[in-house]
């Protein structure tokens, strides 16, 4: 290996050095210790934690937890059903916004306005929308005659509302990416549709739909990780209840830190959980290269 070859190499490694540290220091140190937490039993004596081994036990111990297998169902249910519903808002209001003749600043400002909002102020907004007594949509509901229900307070309800709440949160942030994929595809394509007698629907389904799926494909991903991790929302609406019919794998886990003082048991929690969603990032971006490469 030549001198300047070798000068190239160390440069690149000292370019890299300071990266890879924060890496090093703000990811894997922090996944080493919840490791080593979740095979340990901590106690607090005094004001210093005791640590007791006790290998598997606590992953061992999952298998029974109903609290989590009911967070599991929620989570689930909330990412696929909440997710599915923003990707398909967001893909139309971006698909509105770009062919929008007049208007395209004052639709994106308006578009965008719920993403801006810290969570804090989304919670109490619509903690009071949903008020039995005095909210909002009790009281538009009771002009078309249906009567007021408990909308945060039921478990039939819970769910769905502290969902429909994610939707408006979250959309705009479907949206906007779809729309920056959507400003990116060539233009030639469409007129070479257009020449060819193509409709607006089948533009959208043989011309747009077919190019922007790699930006579908990571729009998806990065909502359903954000979705398995939602926890404000869930906090400040409903803590978990009534009963377990909001419980999500975050809130469960932030019960067993916070709340029982089972630090190795909810580190095992967070472990499961990390590698869960590892697991499916994985699979999502092996399915995308599969399509890359057989397209």
């Amino acid at each position: 290996m030549s001198g300047s070859a070798r000068t190239d190499r160390l440069w690149r490694w000292l370019t890299l050095a300071p990266a890879l540290a924060v890496l090093i220091l703000l990811t894997l140190v922090p996944i080493a210790e919840l490791v080593a937490m979740s095979v340990h039993e901590i106690v607090w004596r005094s004001g210093e934690s005791q640590w007791r081994f006790i290998g598997l036990a606590n992953y061992v111990a999952l298998a029974g937890d109903q609290l989590f297998g009911a967070a599991i169902v929620n989570t689930t249910l909330f990412a696929a059903i909440g997710v599915s519903v923003q990707m398909v808002l967001g893909f139309f209001l971006a698909v509105f916004t770009s062919r929008a003749a007049r208007g395209q600043i004052i639709y994106r400002t308006v578009f965008l306005l719920p993403i801006l909002m810290p969570g804090i102020v989304i919670g109490a907004i619509w903690k009071l929308m949903y008020n039995v007594d005095f909210g909002i949509i009790n009281q538009v509901s009771g002009l078309v005659g249906i009567p007021p229900r408990d909308w945060l307070g039921e478990q039939s309800l819970a769910l769905a509302s502290v969902i429909a709440v994610n939707i408006w949160h979250w959309t705009p942030f479907c949206f906007l990416l779809l729309l920056a994929g959507l400003e990116s595809l060539p233009q030639e394509a469409y007129e070479a549709a257009r020449v060819d007698g193509a409709s607006p629907w089948q533009e959208l389904i043989y011309v747009t739909l077919p190019m922007m799926l790699p930006t579908i494909v990571v729009t998806l991903v990065f909502r359903l990780i954000v979705a398995f991790k939602v926890f404000d929302e869930v906090y400040l609406l409903t803590g978990g209840g009534p009963g377990t019919a909001t419980e999500v794998i975050s809130f469960s886990i932030y019960r067993r830190f916070f709340t029982e003082d089972r630090a190795g048991y909810g580190s095992a929690l967070a472990i499961v959980t990390l590698f869960a969603m590892a697991l499916a990032i994985v699979l999502a971006v092996t399915a995308l290269q599969r399509r890359r490469v057989t397209a």
